[in-house]
């Protein structure tokens, strides 16, 4: 596996790289949610890239980027394990040149599920995915189910803006016990770990009452939330909207993403399910 720090070495790199070139951007702590994109990527391509970067601009003033998970070495192992030909490893300063003020804005999604209470987030996400994308120019593309509403903006993003690139998105890894695997989760301690599963047992409870014929959001909004209402958990958003535009939905006619995001302890979780609906 070769590393590299700067943009125009990866862009070398990546011209004279075997095709088809996947990508999976990362901004390290890798879990197995990581490894897993990794290896759907190793299935469908040639050879695959993988980047590592803090992105402080899809962090708020006040969220967690100073405190982020790093351990470089620990990933570098991981993706060595896993026959990663291509690692970028940029710095901040790489990334963003100096006086730089171009961002790429995917408006009205941009503003919705974790764009109302993270103002300016994927704003980020969608500069810097936009910039990895120019500099690795990959026939593919790998994202995580579980940041369902990213998914949703950056396909809309490679849509709007034309670019040659297949987004995959992959099933949410879990652990044993339902709990979305996150590099978050080293924020919890062993009594917020278990309080964090209440988020899959909302979800699940509002998929097992759609399973038995239940059509009307608020409804089963109403029967997560009822889940979700313990003291130590603090509630962000339950929504049920459409997977691609994300707007609310009030009847279930197609499939709806259901999207979660709350407080536990300090920590901001988020999960979702996705309903479908069947003929």
């Amino acid at each position: 596996m070769k590393i590299f720090r700067t943009v125009e070495q990866m862009r070398a790199a990546c011209r004279a790289s075997a095709r088809p070139l996947g990508l999976v951007p990362t901004m390290g702590a890798l879990h197995e949610g990581h490894i897993s994109l990794v290896r759907a990527a190793r299935a469908q391509c040639d050879a695959v890239a993988v980047s590592i970067f803090v992105n402080p601009a899809q962090f708020g003033p006040k969220e967690d980027f100073s405190k982020y998970p790093r351990d470089f070495e620990r990933d570098r192992e991981l993706l060595q394990r896993e026959g990663v030909a291509l690692l970028f490893a940029p710095s901040a300063e790489e990334m963003y040149p100096a006086g730089a003020t171009t961002y790429v804005t995917v408006e009205g999604l941009s503003g919705r599920l974790c764009g109302k209470s993270r103002p300016g987030h994927f704003r980020g996400v969608t500069t810097v995915v936009s910039k990895l994308l120019k500099i690795v120019q990959p026939d593919a593309a790998f994202f995580g189910q579980k940041d369902a509403a990213q998914c949703a903006i950056i396909r809309r993003m490679v849509r709007d803006l034309n670019l040659p690139v297949e987004i995959v998105v992959c099933s949410i890894a879990r652990e044993p016990d339902g709990l979305a695997m996150s590099s978050r989760n080293a924020y919890l301690d062993a009594q917020q770990r278990k309080q964090a599963l209440v988020l899959h047992r909302a979800l699940l409870n509002v998929q097992e009452l759609f399973q038995r014929g239940e059509r009307h959001a608020s409804t089963l909004i109403a029967a997560g939330l009822q889940t979700l209402a313990e003291p130590a958990v603090r509630l962000d958003y339950l929504e049920i909207v459409d997977p691609d535009t994300l707007e609310a939905v009030e009847n279930i006619s197609e499939k709806a993403l259901v999207a979660v995001a709350a407080f536990v302890g300090s920590t901001r979780l988020i999960d979702n399910v996705v309903l479908g609906v069947s003929d």
